[in-house]
């Protein structure tokens, strides 16, 4: 663990530093450029805390929340916009876009539909299950690093020839719809029919601040994988600047079975099984061709974030002959996987089977196979002169489809039964372009499936009605007459809804999923004891909804679920630890969450939220990749939480004693389970001095400066409020006089906001 002691520097010493005094070596805890380039690039522009002291808390992907409103299209709003449209319309208009070709940009085949069905699964294909980050949603490949990654060669071409379609229908159409819409009518119109669409994705309006991995160099796997050649989590590209993995193989080396192995693992992390894998590969690689004319080196520039304001956003220009149509350079790979490169069929696995392969090199000098009897072979057209035919070609990882025995079994059977092929890619397409996008709540349009797959988290119709004010104060009332305490009520419902992640809209207590595993066994949520909270929140449901005398003297359908009986009850903890503290508070509660079935919620793909720390209950374990406290602000990040939010909200989960496993540290009070400002006012306390415990290095012992007395332990997520200035300007502003009234306020919005981040049927309501 870092010391964040470490990182500090006395004032006098960085003033010195930054006026440019001479030192005979550089401080403690500076930072020194390892790259001249970099830092004489920065000439003139301010530096961020992070520059001069590396170890620095970054706060501002919380900064980044607390605007984040202002600066993308309310999605509600968006959803009604999007619903108005005429969908036929808009798909005829892209269609339109899609066989007119441009003379700065040929179609190969005459058609865009290799290039478009390209953007929409590189746009998608980012999306990884570990943290739900990447994907479509918000259209991040319109930003930096995303749109100048070497994987996404002349896609900005593609962005470009669908500027008329956005320009047209403005705000009622976002980018990251357009982009899956326009993969969608490609397929379509090549002949293949796709599930349906589902449109809803709203855009952002800058890059997120995503951890891609720890190399400094693209297409490099430096640091990437362990000893033991497991990749680091939650990463599931096999190298830096790629969506999936190096189409020559691992590390451009043509190792049929290892490109096998780097395959299911990135495939795998991002939410695909074998079948669908297959599926995604067979089908992307039906349509279309790569390209690799002339060795990049000879013809291509950079990318657009190196590129000239002159370029206009427009990268990779390529100087060889026409730079465009046969003289293009993409991926460095040549030609095309079919004998109907722009209409669908099953060639490809009749190709992947009809042929011995032998390896060869691209004229820009990659390794890729063609068949043994290549001149005998030529009947893929010609992207561009209808009069030359070229053999087929196929990848490293391509191969890997026939030799791998799970994914040969597949593709043997496709072979004998394409129309199982075809039912297979419409639904692995369908899950690669919609699963960031969340729950079926979300979707818009006229074209929504009516299918429902287990990976979208269903949740069942309620069919009877909902509580009401009166329900609602009576079941408080049953939850104060079991023997569960109020520390106990806010753990099971922080446990239940803190599982939430915004980047794909997975978790949140809707559903009440905490009741089936995996939840119900992790060891973050103490599971003897969430299970007897459960135990007892279940005989209070059973008694009112309808085994009990009460609900047989109302006669009518009104239930509750267990959904709501978990967040209400948490609502309840709350109110009576500010009663025990002296203060009367309420905490709103909005009723309509329902109840998952155990068949309705897959464990393996549940496994992945479960949380390698969670700083709000000074829980972290040795899956952590990052420290406590950075960790936190993951945790807060997911949770869409601000700064002041996050800060509120561990000052009250401390004082409220809802660490897990009923830890001490950072409980800075002497009356635990009730809710004060006492871990602020505490943490602010100059008598108390902190230092290392020598038998725990992720534990602090604070003690008494005038007797020498232990008066609290701590962790770094503790202390770094107090040692961090913006924190602890939080911090200060919650521990003045007075500030007993705010605290509680704010604490129950944060709380509340928490509880209700997946209850999108409220965003459409509102």
């Amino acid at each position: 663990m870092k010391s964040f002691a470490k990182s500090l520097v006395a004032s006098a010493s960085a003033a010195a530093i930054i006026a440019g005094a001479a030192q005979a070596a550089t401080p403690p805890g500076f930072a020194q450029s390892a790259d001249p380039q970099a830092a004489e690039a920065m000439a003139g522009q301010p530096r961020s805390n992070q520059y001069w002291w590396p170890e620095t808390l970054n706060l501002s992907e919380l900064r980044r929340n607390a605007y984040a409103g202002e600066l993308a299209q309310d999605a509600a709003d968006y959803r009604a916009r999007f619903e108005a449209l005429d969908l036929d319309e808009v798909k005829a208009d892209i269609g339109e876009v899609l066989t007119t070709s441009q003379d700065w940009w040929p179609a190969d085949y005459g058609a865009y539909f290799g290039l478009m069905i390209r953007l929409s699964w590189h746009s998608a294909g980012t999306y990884r299950a570990g943290d739900g980050r990447g994907g479509s949603d918000g259209g991040q490949i319109r930003f930096d690093p995303l749109r100048s990654w070497p994987d996404n060669g002349n896609l900005d071409k593609a962005r470009q020839l669908l500027w008329p379609v956005k320009e047209k229908y403005g705000d009622s159409l976002s980018w990251s719809d357009l982009i899956i819409l326009a993969g969608n009518v490609s397929l379509e119109m090549a002949g293949f029919e796709t599930l349906g669409f589902a449109g809803g994705r709203v855009d952002h309006w800058e890059p997120e601040l995503v951890y891609w991995g720890p190399e400094s160099r693209m297409l490099s796997d430096e640091g990437r994988y362990d000893e033991d050649g497991n990749m680091e989590e939650p990463l599931a590209a096999s190298e830096m600047g790629l969506i999936y993995v190096n189409p020559e193989g691992p590390g451009g080396n043509p190792d049929i079975l290892g490109a096998a192995r780097e395959i299911r693992t990135t495939f795998t992390r991002m939410g695909m099984d074998d079948e669908g894998t297959v599926a995604l590969i067979v089908g992307g690689h039906t349509l279309g061709k790569a390209h690799g004319a002339r060795p990049a080196a000879d013809c291509v520039g950079p990318e657009p974030a190196a590129e000239g304001v002159e370029a206009q956003g427009m990268g990779w220009e390529n100087s060889c002959g026409t730079g465009n149509a046969g003289d293009t350079t993409t991926s460095g790979l040549e030609g095309a996987w079919t004998a109907t490169p722009a209409a669908w069929s099953n060639n490809y696995v009749e190709n992947l089977y009809n042929f011995e392969w032998v390896q060869t090199e691209s004229p820009a000098g990659t390794i890729q196979w063609i068949p043994e009897n290549a001149e005998d072979a030529r009947f893929v057209p010609d992207a561009h002169n209808p009069e030359t035919y070229h053999p087929p070609v196929m990848q490293t990882t391509d191969l890997a489809l026939r030799y791998d025995p799970s994914y040969g079994e597949i593709t043997r059977r496709w072979l004998e039964n394409p129309g199982e092929m075809d039912q297979a890619f419409a639904e692995a397409w369908f899950q690669l372009t919609h699963r960031d996008l969340g729950p079926r709540a979300r979707y818009a349009g006229s074209e929504v499936p009516e299918e429902s797959f287990i990976w979208q988290d269903p949740l069942p119709e309620a069919d009877y009605d909902q509580i009401d004010a009166d329900d609602i104060e009576r079941l408080e009332a049953m939850i104060r007459d079991t023997d569960l305490t109020p520390a106990e009520l806010v753990r099971t419902a922080w446990a239940s809804a803190s599982t939430f992640r915004d980047t794909d809209m997975r978790g949140g207590a809707n559903g009440a999923r905490i009741r089936f595993a995996p939840q119900n066994g992790w060891d973050v949520n103490d599971a003897e004891e969430l299970n007897r909270v459960l135990d007892t929140l279940e005989e209070v449901q059973s008694d009112f909804n309808g085994n009990g005398i009460m609900n047989r003297l109302r006669r009518n359908n009104t239930k509750v679920s267990m959904a709501d009986l978990i967040v209400l009850a948490g609502g309840v903890g709350i109110e009576d630890a500010a009663a025990a503290a002296g203060h009367e508070i309420e905490v709103p509660f909005t009723p309509g969450r329902v109840d998952a079935l155990e068949e309705q919620t897959d464990p393996a793909s549940f496994e992945y939220l479960r949380p390698a720390a969670d700083g709000f209950r000074n829980y972290y374990s040795d899956r952590a990749r990052l420290d406590p406290a950075e960790m936190l602000v993951d945790r807060a990040d997911l949770l869409t939480l601000t700064v002041p939010e996050m800060t509120v909200l561990v000052g009250g989960m401390r004082a409220l004693d809802a660490n897990t496993g009923g830890a001490e540290h950072g409980v800075f009070t002497d009356t635990p389970g009730q809710l004060t400002n006492d871990f602020f006012t505490n943490l602010l306390d100059m008598s108390v001095e902190w230092e290392a415990s020598d038998d725990n290095e992720m534990v602090y012992v604070g003690t008494d400066v005038s007797t020498g007395e232990t008066r609290w332990t701590a962790t770094e997520v503790d202390l770094i409020f107090g040692s961090n200035p913006e924190l602890r300007a939080v911090a200060e502003y919650y521990a003045v006089n007075g500030a007993e009234e705010r605290f509680l306020s704010d604490f129950v919005d944060a709380w509340v906001k928490v509880m209700e981040l997946d209850r999108f049927d409220l965003e459409e309501a509102s």
